[in-house]
């Protein structure tokens, strides 16, 4: 119906305004990012003007938005905020952390409307509450019970004496949880609610037992939905979890789709228009505006400022944008800047190929064609390094989610909790911030709800109340580092290797620490005993390990019993065009990522000695690294039997460094790094490969995983 509405609405104005959709699904949710971040940063002891209308015109450009084309519930609840947001940017009322947290509310349900207008699909947001909520604000009264985002209600009265047994404000939920391999995992569920003080009562409807990978469980909780979820996904991923209302109306909104008596109406339609537009009509739409509540002229006459809004924000989506915004961004499809960055690719080949074809022309007719392929070479350089840093995006991108996650996380746990970011700057590709947001959001979860100790706990130890969870992101040599540290209670070495051993893992007390830590990776870590016995580390931690290998990149472990723990993620920048130097060995052509090279010199007598009967270093500068010959190492083919390999190149990753034995050094030259995973299968110590100026394939080496081998 809503639909119907906004498409009949737009004919009869002579314009399809469903081409500028995207532009304001984009532009608003920019806007509300922009504001919560604002808002968490907001000092309520010392907010200042400038702050509060900041945060007041990122929610009237989302009304004026969701206005022009339709959205009315988008448009119905950012303009209650707009009422509150005025008067406190006017400083008639005085901001208050209660006010924070419904307008960080607010901005959730505004980012479910926005995703459903969307197409994104799920249930209607709720908003009854929350808009009672502000306007109570608005009118100076207090707020007895916060509506929260996805925080359900009490029940209606028909229900009642159903509900009695229920405790005020909570709800009756059916848990469902699936396609469990291990359904022993679903155990760690019910451990969960003990650990939690105030999440609710859990209890099985199944008697314990699984069905076919399924289970169930009775829940009793006042917790929102999506805070459920989040915990939940500690232990089972969130795509196995079913929420439900158990019973007749457990849980249910008055009036919410599925409730006794509740109604299917989407969010733009008339009877959600006439459910609330008689408190407050008009909301800022401008007249015959699809959703509007009341479109009578009146409307129109008696809000004249709105009309020329909204009719100045259709004359700006017909014509070009305003001169600041133009000179600031322009928005690309990632398929264009993809196909534009193969493009590039090809011209280094083709590029290579002319240089090396013309080293074989007559030297007098040669150097004017040199001349123009070293221009040829430079502007194909600063052309490919222009192209590759569109897709590159800062890792405040990935930071800034973390805030208002920790702040929700921290007050849900009792915990008082500060986030540091470093390096927020440090770019990377953007195809590697999407693979690497679920990762790093795992690992800071846990570090808050398993690492850092609850206030009363540090007091005992003398560490301060306040408990710091810092994240660090910096570029070394190719490759990003991004560290999450916290300074809780870090990991228990003695409790590991026990919980390896009962679980049938080989672990020695010999054991270094590192291999220690290494532990937490294995998938039977992840189980209810290792949360409350093992500091609370591992859960989960084999499938993060997993993700960050899948992208090439590495894990490591660093703790401190009673300090705090370090988990640092090494990751390629995995850049379609680097930097490589090449080496030959045999008739074949291998290339180093040039970041990772460290020097190279030729091998003297006496320099390489022999270990352990078959391993072999070599001594540079009174420092012994391992020798690593890569002829044995890909079995290279080899005529010449009398050859003795005698250059060494030093390469350095993960901290290590180690020396490769080749034939000869080829050059340095930018390569074109191509998948060879996707186009013919994992090669162990390959990273990639590259078409070189002959047009044979070189592969790309993995010197990180030739520093491995060297550690076993």
């Amino acid at each position: 119906m809503a639909e119907a509405s906004k498409d009949s609405a737009n004919h009869a104005a002579g314009i399809d305004l469903s081409q500028f959709f995207q532009v304001f699904f984009e532009e608003a949710g920019e806007n509300l990012e922009t504001m919560e971040k604002m808002l968490l940063e907001l000092n309520l002891e010392t907010a200042d003007d400038e702050a509060m209308n900041a945060i007041f015109r990122c929610a009237h450009s989302v009304k004026g938005g969701a206005a022009t084309f339709g959205f009315a519930d988008v448009a119905q609840l950012t303009h209650q905020m707009e009422t509150l947001l005025d008067k406190l940017r006017r400083r008639e009322l005085v901001a208050t952390a209660q006010m924070v947290d419904v307008l960080l509310s607010a901005g959730d349900v505004l980012k479910a409307q926005l995703a459903r207008h969307q197409g994104a699909g799920g249930d209607v947001p709720e908003t009854s509450e929350l808009l009672k909520s502000i306007k109570a604000m608005c009118e100076g009264r207090a707020v007895d019970t916060l509506a929260k985002s996805g925080a359900t209600p009490s029940p209606s009265a028909a229900l009642a004496s159903e509900a009695a047994a229920v405790p005020a404000g909570h709800r009756v939920l059916d848990l469902t949880v699936t396609d469990l391999i291990d359904p022993g995992v679903a155990n760690s569920i019910t451990e969960l609610f003990k650990e939690i003080e105030g999440l609710g009562q859990i209890e099985p409807l199944d008697s314990g037992r699984d069905a076919d990978g399924v289970r169930r469980f009775k829940v009793v909780t006042g917790a929102s939905d999506n805070d459920l979820l989040d915990l939940l996904g500690f232990h089972v991923p969130r795509e196995h979890v079913r929420l439900s209302p158990l019973g007749d109306g457990y849980g249910f909104y008055p009036g919410a789709p599925g409730a006794p008596g509740a109604t299917t109406a989407q969010p733009g339609a008339d009877s959600a228009a006439q459910q609330h537009g008689a408190a407050d009509p008009g909301y800022g739409f401008f007249d015959n505006a699809p959703g509007t509540p009341d479109q009578a002229p009146a409307i129109a006459a008696a809000k004249p400022a709105a009309h020329s809004a909204a009719a100045a924000a259709v004359v700006r989506a017909e014509s070009k944008p305003a001169a600041s915004l133009e000179s600031a961004t322009l928005r690309v499809s990632v398929e264009k800047v993809d196909q534009l960055i193969n493009l590039v690719g090809e011209l280094v080949i083709t590029q290579a190929m002319l240089a090396q074809n013309s080293a074989a022309l007559n030297a007098n007719l040669q150097q004017q064609l040199a001349s123009g392929l070293s221009d040829l070479e430079r502007n194909t350089r600063d052309l490919q390094a222009a192209v590759m840093s569109i897709r590159m995006i800062p890792m405040s991108m990935v930071f800034n989610r973390f805030p208002r996650m920790m702040r929700d996380l921290a007050a849900k746990l009792g915990k008082k909790v500060e986030l540091v970011t470093v390096g927020e700057a440090t770019e990377l590709d953007k195809g590697m911030v999407e693979k690497i947001t679920d990762p790093l959001t795992h690992l800071v979860r846990n570090s808050c709800d398993h690492g850092i100790e609850l206030p009363a706990e540090r007091a005992a130890r003398g560490k301060p109340e306040q408990g710091t969870i810092t994240l660090v992101a910096s570029h070394q040599g190719g490759s990003i580092v991004i560290e999450v540290r916290d300074d809780g209670k870090g990991l228990n070495r003695k409790k590991l290797i026990q919980k390896a051993r009962e679980k049938g893992i080989d672990a020695p007390d010999s054991m270094s620490d590192s291999d220690v830590w290494g532990l937490i990776f294995a998938p039977g870590f992840s189980t209810a005993e290792v949360v409350t016995d093992v500091s609370g580390r591992g859960v989960g931690m084999d499938v993060v390990k997993k993700n960050i290998t899948a992208l090439g990149g590495t894990v490591e472990i660093d703790s401190a019993e009673g300090y705090g723990m370090s988990v640092k993620v090494r990751l390629p920048l995995t850049l379609a065009i680097m930097d490589g130097m090449s080496v030959g060995v045999g008739d074949e052509c291998y290339i180093l990522p040039l970041g990772s090279v460290v020097e190279s010199f030729q091998v003297k007598p006496g320099m390489v000695k022999t270990i352990g009967g078959s391993g072999r270093v070599v001594e540079v500068r009174q420092e012994y690294m391992p020798v690593i010959d890569l002829e044995r190492v890909f079995e290279v083919p080899r005529f010449d039997f009398e050859h003795v390999s005698n250059i060494m190149v030093v390469v350095e990753a993960e901290g290590a460094r180690v020396a490769l034995l080749v034939d000869e050094l080829l050059g340095q030259q930018q390569v074109v790094v191509k998948n060879l995973e996707a186009n013919y299968r994992k090669v162990p110590d390959v990273s990639g490969a590259t078409i070189m100026g002959d047009g044979r394939v070189a592969l790309i080496l993995d010197v990180g995983s030739l520093v491995r081998r060297t550690r076993h």
